[in-house]
């Protein structure tokens, strides 16, 4: 058991010795005992240099070296749901050296990448998509005439997705042969909720998935090498479709990961000795997670839902003070959206805290259920823009592209977190379906105060009036304008919201202001830029108009100024744009 990380890598003379993974079919089982304390010491050191996900790799070490022991990976395929215990799968095929720089500029990908590694044989980042996945590749190796092995390792918290049952439903009409392996850690990000959990823990398990064609297995002890190879040597050989029920525990190994699996789900890098602490300022959640409580105090008829995000919300205190009014809905982020729309029609006032890129998973709920019907829902959009080193598959960088096709929709983007207090507002006491996307992270450090006032609905503010050149900001990008904007005596308009237009505003800029620039962290087809175009273009605007947002392609993972700076949207790549195209 270990009880700190350590600062310096350790030594793993044995994983040093292997060529991995091919290596490990020849190892032994006390060979393999060997590897795993070897693995497990040298992801405690390695997570710590990069950051990323943390619990969950530890918890599967020894389910990781078990499977590449008896697959013949890379033609067996091995596909890990959502990726966060992925990182041991890194290690044991060739790519330990390079793990210390995992999620970092042109370092490995947080989740499994099929343009990194043929191991890694399905892209994932989103959960409960490994059983579909290995369905397919069962069906069309068999149809090509290549039957392998087709395994999903999938984990409990990932199984209380509508897509998992979608795929197991299907699985028994196929007659393809396919092993489910149920990590059962009793976790995902967060605790898990659901009955799925409570019966996992029955001794009636084998029953629903017997029911639907599977034949089930366990519960396996994942952390004891010497008996579950064997058992799963045994089951991996057999036809038909199985499910193997192992259970793990998150963080195994790591003291304080075992005592706490929700705060060691992922870490920050390792600080330096002696480094000083950083002055506390809240996040954009943090905003949200205070606001929610302060309405909710003031307002009796507000309901929240989260599909599986309590923490990275921060609905955590919300939780705790109303829970009787909070709604954790495991990951079903379908069911969150339509579970709000029964809520309003209803009578009371749902909010949905979920991030920009899961609510892709939700749009025909979104526009079908609550926008059609003009039902009453605020969603609080989490992680808009751009997220770092999580990389493409989290990027909030579509929501304003989706959002603003939808009728009765009202999108909002603040540009501070005093401006996402007081547009929550907005979009709360607003009679029908409305957005607020903010950013991950920290913002320019604005205090929000304690009002729960709405803005005029569809109003922009003007922060400085200027002539011939007009910036109109959607969002924190506002702050990296404002010195330009005051350097050039431009106007500059932070518009607050996307749908709808201030086009009030717009068509007194567009009398005096023959270049007007657009700024926007999304996607540009599609995005606010691309609203502002069209209203003006149609209202016959003779000038010129930049659109300056994300560019049509996905941005590898990296900090968040280095992302910007790749899309053109740090200051400099700003100052730069912007005065060629005005001054040319």
């Amino acid at each position: 058991m270990y009880h700190s990380l350590p600062q310096q890598r350790p030594a793993t003379p044995l994983l040093d010795s292997l060529n991995l993974p091919q290596d490990l079919r020849q190892c032994s089982i006390d060979t393999l005992v060997q590897l795993a304390d070897e693995v497990r010491h040298y992801l405690l050191w390695s997570v710590g240099q990069s950051g990323g996900h943390f619990g969950a790799g530890l918890g599967v070490v020894e389910l990781s070296l078990a499977l590449h022991h008896l697959l013949n990976t890379p033609e067996d395929v091995l596909i890990w749901d959502v990726g966060h215990q992925a990182y041991p799968h890194k290690l044991l095929t060739g790519r330990m050296q390079d793990l210390p720089r995992i999620r970092q500029r042109n370092g490995l990908a947080p989740f499994p990448c099929r343009e990194e590694s043929p191991y890694d044989c399905f892209g994932v980042g989103h959960s409960s998509t490994s059983i579909s996945a290995a369905l397919g590749m069962a069906i069309a190796k068999r149809q090509l005439g290549k039957p392998v092995r087709s395994v999903a390792v999938i984990g409990d918290g990932a199984c209380t997705a509508g897509m998992a049952f979608e795929a197991i439903n299907h699985a028994a009409q196929t007659g393809v042969d396919l092993s489910v392996i149920l990590n059962d850690n009793d976790m995902s990000i967060s605790p898990n909720v659901g009955s799925l959990a409570t019966y996992l823990d029955s001794s009636h398990a084998h029953e629903l998935f017997s029911a639907l064609g599977f034949h089930y297995h366990g519960p396996l002890d994942g952390h004891d090498l010497p008996t579950l190879v064997p058992q799963l040597a045994h089951l991996l050989q057999q036809p038909g479709l199985h499910l193997i029920h192992v259970q793990t525990r998150k963080g195994k190994g790591f003291a304080p990961a075992e005592a706490d699996p929700v705060g060691f789900h992922a870490i920050g890098k390792l600080a330096p000795a002696h480094s000083p602490a950083p002055t506390p300022r809240p996040k954009y959640s943090n905003i949200f997670g205070q606001w929610l409580c302060d309405q909710a105090a003031a307002d009796p008829r507000l309901l929240a839902i989260t599909p599986a995000m309590r923490e990275g919300s921060d609905l955590i205190a919300f939780s705790e003070r109303y829970p009787e009014r909070y709604f954790d809905v495991g990951i079903a982020e379908q069911h969150a959206l339509t579970l709000a729309a029964g809520m309003a029609c209803a009578g009371a006032k749902p909010v949905v805290a979920i991030y920009s890129t899961f609510l892709q998973r939700a749009y025909d709920q979104l526009i079908h259920d609550i926008a059609l019907q003009d039902l009453d829902v605020l969603l609080a959009l989490d992680r808009a823009g751009l997220v770092g080193e999580d990389g493409p598959t989290h990027a909030g960088v579509y929501d304003i592209s989706f959002l603003r096709c939808i009728p009765n929709m009202v999108i909002m983007a603040p540009a501070d977190e005093a401006e996402t207090r007081a547009l929550l507002n907005t979009g709360y006491h607003y009679p029908g379906p409305a957005a607020v996307r903010y950013p991950r992270g920290h913002g320019p450090g604005l205090a929000p105060g304690h009002s729960l006032e709405p803005l005029p609905l569809g109003k922009a503010r003007l922060l400085q009036a200027g002539h011939e050149l007009a910036i109109l900001a959607f969002g924190p990008l506002l702050y990296d304008a404002l010195p330009l904007a005051t350097e050039w005596q431009a106007t500059l308009v932070d518009m607050r919201f996307v749908k709808p237009l201030d086009t009030q505003l717009l068509d007194q800029l567009a009398q005096h202001h023959p270049y007007i620039v657009t700024l926007e962290e999304q996607a540009l087809a599609g995005g606010a830029g691309s609203a502002v175009n069209e209203y003006l273009l149609g209202q016959g605007f003779k000038g010129q108009i930049l659109n300056l947002g994300l560019p049509d392609c996905y941005l590898a993972h990296g900090s968040p100024s280095q992302q910007r700076e790749d899309a053109g949207l740090d200051p400099n790549s700003l100052r730069q744009r912007i005065s060629q195209w005005w001054r040319r």
